[in-house]
């Protein structure tokens, strides 16, 4: 088990390396040439800054029983797709039983944020303590999850 981290502009990196220090899981960081990352713990991978090219990156290093940390649910549906486990940074696991709903809501959102003639691009609300906590006991019990599935133990 590893912990991919998509971590372009991500506000949980600390937390995940915190995290996987405790547990003793490799973390391995994923940014485009735009950002600059430097970890002590974790191994970065820094990507061309193409469309996507992060989270193409992040897939293809992806195996089975990995943890991924992103925003994208397009990503979030790849992986799950490489029997990997997915976390947004608000703490919500993707699963395949939530995944499509989760897609079709981005899709109808952005239709009706293209339906509008006037844009009026609000960022997310600030993140809170409550948003880091609630984040770091998710993944922790993401951790637990994975760290008892017979199927992804070695023999």
């Amino acid at each position: 088990m590893r912990i991919l981290v998509d971590a372009d502009a991500c506000p949980v990196v600390s937390i995940v390396e915190k995290t996987a220090k405790k547990y003793e899981i490799p973390v391995v960081l994923l940014c485009d040439t735009n950002h600059v990352l430097y970890s002590d713990y974790s191994e970065v991978i820094t990507v061309g800054a193409g469309a996507d090219a992060v989270d193409f990156k992040l897939v293809s290093l992806c195996q089975k029983g990995d943890i991924v940390v992103t925003q994208d649910y397009g990503v979030a549906a790849m992986i799950l797709g490489k029997s990997a486990y997915g976390i947004h940074q608000s703490g919500k696991w993707y699963t395949n039983e939530n995944i499509d709903q989760m897609l079709m809501e981005r899709h109808l959102a952005k239709k009706a944020r293209n339906a509008k003639k006037k844009h009026h691009l609000k960022g997310p609300a600030k993140r809170t303590e409550e948003d880091d906590q609630r984040f770091e006991e998710s993944l922790e019990k993401l951790i637990s999850v994975v760290d008892r599935n017979p199927l992804l133990r070695q023999n």
